[in-house]
């Protein structure tokens, strides 16, 4: 976000040393709405409503064997302790742990995939570190799958598919962010997996009168998520993606 703002104000310049006053003026003032609209909270509203959708405890009908998979949120590294699950991703791991719960109170078989590698370079994997997290909370060691190898949201989704497979659940229910299920959905359903989404966290903008630094983190972490669905598309189009897969019974 600060980086178009920056090109703008620039254009701006450019434009102003060209004498292109017209120009510069309308760069500027797309810049000061840009500024004020994203740093007042109005845009990333919008931004947000558009992405994250309704609902926020769906109901779920489990089947005689189930799969919750999670998709890793980086992890935090804490002087002289093991690696911790980062502040992005303590809701999805609690949301899960809430599943896995939910599921084995209603008497059914589940399988809890932790889908994440090192992608931070921290010496872990997400997976191993969230894996640390969920036997303290509860989930049964021999339930648990972990996916060590992904470095992407693209490979989650590539690299979760042959545990699926192997597992064969009747029913898979996928766990992330909010924000982050759209991109992800897209991405797994491109791999033949049609999970019921559930997110572990939500984003809200600020309603301010004078910008907050808060709105800017907002809309950058928004607009990560619709450049990836866009890259997407593009990507397809252009052949660059891997062949679609055949759809997992979910």
């Amino acid at each position: 976000m600060l980086t178009l703002l920056f090109a703008l104000l620039l254009a701006a310049a450019l434009l102003y040393r060209w004498r292109w006053r017209r120009g510069g003026h309308a760069c500027v003032a797309c810049a000061l709405l840009l500024f004020f609209g994203v740093g007042c909270g109005a845009i990333p509203r919008l931004l947000l409503h558009a992405l994250q959708g309704p609902g926020v405890e769906p109901a779920i009908a489990w089947a005689p064997r189930n799969a919750i998979v999670l998709l890793g949120g980086g992890t935090a590294v804490v002087e002289g302790e093991p690696l911790q699950p980062s502040y992005f991703a303590d809701g999805r791991v609690l949301r899960a742990a809430q599943l896995y719960r939910d599921c084995k109170q209603a008497g059914r078989e589940c399988r809890l995939l932790v889908s994440g590698g090192d992608s931070q370079g921290h010496g872990e994997a997400e997976s191993v570190v969230y894996g640390r997290a969920l036997r303290q909370l509860g989930i049964a060691p021999e339930d648990l799958l972990l996916e060590t190898r992904s470095m992407s949201t693209w490979q989650n989704a590539q690299f979760s598919r042959p545990l699926l497979a192997a597992y064969a659940p009747q029913h898979t229910v996928l766990v992330t962010s909010g924000i982050h299920l759209r991109r992800a959905l897209l991405y797994f359903a491109h791999f033949g997996i049609v999970p019921q989404p559930v997110a572990g966290d939500w984003l809200n903008s600020r309603r301010e009168l004078f910008p907050d630094s808060w709105n800017y983190a907002v809309t950058d972490a928004v607009l990560h998520e619709y450049l990836g669905i866009l890259r997407y598309h593009v990507y397809n189009a252009m052949g660059w993606n891997a062949p679609r897969a055949a759809a997992l019974p979910s």
